[in-house]
């Protein structure tokens, strides 16, 4: 265990970052799955939830909760999948 004030401090720290990025992962992965079942089920709104979902891994992205290129190739697939339930 930690002694310095400092360090005490990072422990903290890392512990609420830890936290909230594992929110905003888990948030993520919801989305994500709530868009694939949907287009599974050719469900109405599905422009709608893919933008939600987009806008999701884009702010994921942004806030470094999961890596830009993660996110990238994601809404390439995410984007290719509704393309496909249109057509």
């Amino acid at each position: 265990m930690a002694h310095h004030k400092s360090a005490l401090k990072r422990i903290r720290q890392t512990a609420i970052r830890t936290e909230r990025n594992r929110a905003g992962r888990s948030r993520v992965k919801h989305s994500v799955r709530k868009f694939r079942e949907a287009a599974a089920d050719n469900a109405e709104g599905l422009s709608t939830c893919l933008n939600e979902t987009i806008a999701m891994l884009s702010k994921a992205a942004s806030k470094g909760i999961i890596p830009a290129k993660r996110a990238s190739r994601k809404i390439g697939r995410l984007t290719r999948l509704f393309n496909a339930t249109q057509a």
